[in-house]
Formats: C-alpha cells, sequence, structure tokens
C-alpha cells in the first residue's frame, strides 16, 4: 500500500525534512516500507547522537575500572597481612597476583567473541558483578585455593573490562573527543591503581584486610548502579570472530606495534613493582615519607593522563615515542641522584606524569589502526600489557635480588628504549583522516 507520510515530528535529519517538505508541495508519494526504513533510520541516528555525548557514560566506565584496578593492586599492600592469615608464605600469596594476570591474558582475548552478540551494557554490568564477587570471595577465603579462585575472577572481569573500555569510549563522544575519553578512563584507572597500595596498607594498620576487600566489593556494586544508570544502550557493532584475532594481526605494524605496548608496560610494571623497596633501602624514606612520595607520583599520574588527550591528539607519534625516551632518562637521575630526597620527589613526579600519556596514545593508536575490529585489537592490547606485566615483574624481581633498584632501573630503561625506536622506525603513526559512515545513513530492513 502506497500513501503519503510525513516525516517532520522526526527531526534528526535535513535529509528525511526534505523529503517531507517535497511530499507536501509536489504530491509524490513514497512506498510504506521504504518509509519505514526511513523513520527507523533517523531513529537509530537519534540514538547515536545521544550515545555521542554522553560523557557521565564515559565516567561510569571509569568508575568501574576504578574499582577492578583497587582489587588488583590491593594484594601489594596487605601482602604480609594476608600470608600469615592463611598461613602460607608471602611468596604464595603472591601467586594470587600472578593467577589474576594469566586469567585477564585469556578473557581479554575471549570476552569480545563470546559476548558478541550481547548488549555491551550488560556485559559491563555482569563483569562489574565478577569484580564484586572476587572481592567477596578473598574477603572471606578460608585457604588459598579460595583466595586463587577469588583472584581468577578479578582477572576475567579486569580483562574483559578492558578490552572494551576504548572501543566504547570512542562511541560514547565525538571523535575529536576521543583522546579525552580514553585519558579520563586512564587516569582514573592509573590513580586508582597507584593509590590502591598505600591505601591497602594504611587501612590495614586499623582494620583486616578482609574487611578492605569486602569495602571493595561494595565500592564495585557502586560501580555497577552508576553504569546502570548513567551508561546508553550499547548494541554490539559489526561480527566478532575468533579469526578476527588473526586477521588483526596479519594489519601491518600490528605485531610491532603490541611488542612496543609491551614492553613501554614490561618497564613500567618492573620499575614500579620496587619502587618502594628503593625508597626504603637508597633513599631512606620511611613512614608518612613514603605515603607523601607515592601521593605526589600518583597525583601527577592522574593529572597527566588527563591532559594527556591533548598532548595525543597532536601528534601520536610524539606521543608513543617521547615518553619511553623521557622514562629511560629519568631512570638513570634515580640511580645517580638517590642521595637527594627533593631531586627524587622531583623525577617522581615527572615519571608520573609522563608515562601517563602512554596508555592513552596506545589505545588511540588501537582505534586507528583496527577501526573496523577495535574491540579485537582492544583484547589484544589488554593481552600484551598483562603477559609482559607479568615478565617484568618477574625479571624485575630477579634483577632486585642481583643488583638492587639499580638493576631493575637499567632493566626498565632499556625496555622503553627498545619501545620507543620500535615506534620511530616500524610502527605506522600516520593515519589518513577518513569520514566514519553515520549509522543512520543507510539502514535496509
Amino acid at each position: 500500500v502506497n500513501g503519503l507520510i510525513t516525516i517532520m515530528p522526526f527531526k534528526g535529519s535535513n535529509f528525511y525534512r526534505n523529503i517531507a517538505y517535497k511530499q507536501q508541495f509536489f504530491g509524490f508519494s513514497l512506498p510504506c516500507d521504504e518509509a519505514f526504513c526511513c523513520i527507523w533510520s533517523v531513529l537509530l541516528e537519534s540514538d547515536s547522537i545521544r550515545q555521542r555525548n554522553s560523557w557521565l557514560g564515559v565516567w561510569a566506565l571509569a568508575f568501574g575500572i576504578s574499582a577492578i584496578m583497587i582489587a588488583d593492586f590491593l594484594p601489594s599492600g596487605v601482602l604480609t597481612l594476608m600470608a600469615r592469615s592463611l598461613s602460607i608464605t608471602e611468596g604464595l600469596a603472591g601467586q594470587s597476583v600472578t593467577a589474576t594476570s594469566l586469567s585477564a591474558v585469556v578473557s581479554s582475548l575471549l570476552v569480545p567473541y563470546l559476548t558478541r552478540r550481547i548488549d555491551r551494557k550488560l556485559v559491563l554490568i555482569g563483569l562489574s558483578v565478577l569484580t564484586g564477587a572476587s572481592c567477596f570471595l578473598v574477603g572471606l577465603a578460608p585457604n588459598f585455593l579460595s583466595l586463587a579462585l577469588g583472584r581468577v575472577l578479578l582477572g576475567i572481569s579486569l580483562g574483559g573490562y578492558w578490552s572494551l573500555a576504548a572501543a566504547l569510549a570512542i562511541r560514547l563522544v565525538e571523535p575529536a573527543k576521543a583522546p579525552h575519553a580514553l585519558g579520563i578512563i586512564f587516569g582514573t584507572s592509573s590513580f586508582s591503581a597507584m593509590l590502591s597500595a598505600p591505601l591497602g596498607s594504611f587501612l590495614g594498620e586499623f582494620i583486616s584486610w578482609r574487611q578492605i576487600f569486602l569495602i571493595n566489593s561494595g565500592y564495585a556494586i557502586l560501580g555497577l548502579v552508576f553504569i546502570l544508570l548513567a551508561l546508553p544502550t550499547l548494541a554490539p557493532k559489526g561480527e566478532t570472530k575468533l579469526s578476527d584475532i588473526f586477521k588483526v594481526l596479519k594489519i601491518p605494524s600490528v605485531k610491532i606495534g603490541l611488542l612496543a605496548t609491551g614492553l613501554a608496560f614490561c618497564g613500567r610494571f618492573a620499575s614500579t613493582t620496587y619502587l618502594r623497596p628503593y625508597l626504603e633501602q637508597d633513599v631512606g624514606l620511611q613512614g608518612i615519607q613514603l605515603s607523601i612520595m607515592f601521593l605526589a607520583f600518583d597525583i601527577a599520574y592522574f593529572i597527566g593522563a588527563v591532559y594527556a588527550g591533548r598532548f595525543v591528539g597532536k601528534s601520536l607519534r610524539i606521543s608513543l615515542s617521547l615518553p619511553p625516551v623521557l622514562l629511560a632518562i629519568s631512570s638513570f637521575g634515580l640511580i645517580y641522584l638517590s642521595n637527594s630526597i627533593v631531586w627524587v620527589g622531583l623525577i617522581l613526579l615527572l615519571r608520573g606524569a609522563v608515562f601517563a600519556p602512554i596508555p592513552v596514545s596506545w589505545s588511540t593508536w588501537g582505534t586507528k589502526v583496527a577501526p573496523e575490529n577495535t574491540e579485537t585489537i582492544g583484547g589484544l592490547y589488554v593481552a600484551s600489557i598483562q603477559l609482559f606485566a607479568a615478565i617484568g615483574a618477574s625479571i624485575g624481581g630477579y634483577t632486585f635480588d642481583l643488583n638492587g633498584a639499580a638493576g631493575v632501573f637499567v632493566f626498565s630503561s632499556n625496555a622503553w628504549i627498545i619501545s620507543a625506536f620500535l615506534v620511530i622506525y616500524f610502527v605506522k603513526t600516520n593515519f589518513k583522516n577518513e569520514k566514519s559512515k553515520h549509522i543512520g545513513e543507510k539502514v535496509y530492513v
């Protein structure tokens, strides 16, 4: 049945307003199925516009990640208390952290595929439930097996959440604002991660380590509620397949880029894991002095991540290559200026601010190098980070036992220099500005 239609109430598109105008004055008609396509297209377009301006949704993503990162790094602040309570060695208790990293590597690759037909908002809610359940199980763990199981649940949540975060962030804001959105997410996560260890250590003087994890379980539930209320519906984009992993890896410079990413984070985890022993043994800091130094580092990190978007937007190549070089130089400053608390403090401020653009830069690079497979490249990005984090912490520990903090800093410097070298000579950082297809332009049902 054919008939005249009026699409004026749908004000999302000038194109369709023009159709209504021509109908009124020229008297042509459209088939009802075409009219339905037009209306459906405009509805999708309106939903896209709402998503592109959801900064509250960006902060909801950041809140959810914050709970995950706090849970991930809490053991380093209460490891001794955990080992004593469970009657196990500190080394065995530390293996629970390894369990988190290994499960995160697997989940970061599989979650996008296994949830490929599920609304991303529901997926994030489910992962937040896992975070809360993990902290609850760890808080009540009677033995190491229960502790490890709780940490595996956290790894699933961590890997899955991070594999989706960058892809979803760029859907919530305008393309030009994507680096700023990523800066908010990575700034919040970095601040939470770095604050969790000293906060856990501080709270451990007043309450049980179990209560600390139970409190974070409640914090994760708050994040779930925030996501439920603030995040718009995010339908899956495209069809995710396991073969997409190999498809993305075949893209020129992706494998080298992931290696450079891993080396950048390898240096970070090696140096930050043994930063406290360095401050205690080489610099001679204790008690409140340590807390102030870590807090200064955290604040610099957070501020740097928030403003990293502007830096990344100007030059992706520089934001990927310059920070590792500066970090490598600062490592030698920590080695040769350890007798000056002032200089060490200034160098840590610099390191906090300088490392901040790295996660934002590599996430932005991932969305540009594989724009049609943002969730897949996100999973590979997380897998690379978690794998090299385990390598960095492991080699860093061995190096620390042999040569102290100086050896760790030299190892970190080498990792950062190689990362910068790969970016400069082998990683593609120049991407042509292509007009993205609007979701509502052509829809045929």
